[in-house]
């Protein structure tokens, strides 16, 4: 399953600068994950200093 960015997200974009596959970018309040483009390798849950991605189980 994709990613998502919670509310916990502080913008400051090294899940953007990570993602192999670049379907991260810059929302209105946080960063936003394209669920069409992720290829699910958790980069950004990993590079995240405050754990915003996670497995999105909707």
């Amino acid at each position: 399953m994709a990613y998502k960015i919670t509310e916990k997200c502080i913008g400051c974009g090294a899940c953007a600068a990570n993602c192999p596959v670049g379907c991260i970018s810059q929302g209105d309040s946080r960063y936003e994950i394209d669920p069409n483009s992720c290829i699910e390798c958790g980069t950004c849950a990993e590079v995240c200093p405050v754990g915003a991605p996670e497995p999105n189980k909707e």
